[in-house]
């Protein structure tokens, strides 16, 4: 049994699916107040940074236990970060942004046991994102919106957000917020999973 520190139902989901016991607990960490701290580090040192933050931030709740944080970072090509939209207009904002462009998505897992990091994987995806019109995107909120608030880039692929797209390249799992595979391989070498 691992703790997923997170009520992420994408990554629950993906564990579930993949038959990985876990529990879910919430990190409760400000992502804000860390971000500010973590101003100008790259993207994908970022996704890491975070990730890490709340792994150990749960770890210390359930000592013991393997506790896995993950987190995703979006980056547009013209160096612009994004974040989860705040509201439906932020969330049209980003797809404007995204319109056309190619950005890559970080996505971080970091697994913690007793406060701290016992391992770590970064994985990216690059996807292009095809040119949407305003009225696309206004259907597209129309049919996503709240359900998309929590996603960064404001796309679920499993589900309308794939019509978003013209290009993917990198692991479906990496795309639906963290590296699975990578995951999967280390809980066996615990002795979580069956080898």
């Amino acid at each position: 049994m691992i703790v997923l520190a997170s009520t992420s139902a994408s990554r629950r989901a993906m564990l579930t699916a993949a038959g990985v016991p876990h529990e879910a607990l919430a990190a409760h960490v400000d992502e804000n107040a860390a971000k500010a701290g973590l101003a100008g580090v790259a993207p994908r040192d970022l996704a890491d940074a975070l990730a890490e933050l709340k792994a150990l931030k749960v770890s210390q709740r359930v000592p013991g236990t393997l506790v896995l944080g993950c987190d995703s970072v979006v980056a547009i090509e013209d160096g612009i970060l994004l974040d989860k939209p705040v509201d439906r207009a932020d969330a049209q904002r980003h797809l404007r942004l995204l319109s056309g462009k190619r950005h890559d998505l970080y996505s971080a897992a970091v697994i913690a046991e007793n406060g701290r990091p016992v391992w770590r994987h970064v994985d990216r995806a690059r996807l292009t994102v095809r040119p949407l019109s305003d009225a696309f995107i206004a259907d597209y909120l129309d049919a996503e919106w709240p359900a998309i608030a929590g996603c960064v880039g404001c796309y679920r692929v499993e589900g309308r957000g794939v019509q978003l797209f013209s290009r993917m390249e990198g692991s479906q799992y990496t795309i639906l917020g963290m590296p699975l595979l990578n995951i999967l391989d280390y809980l066996r070498t615990r002795g979580v999973l069956t080898s």
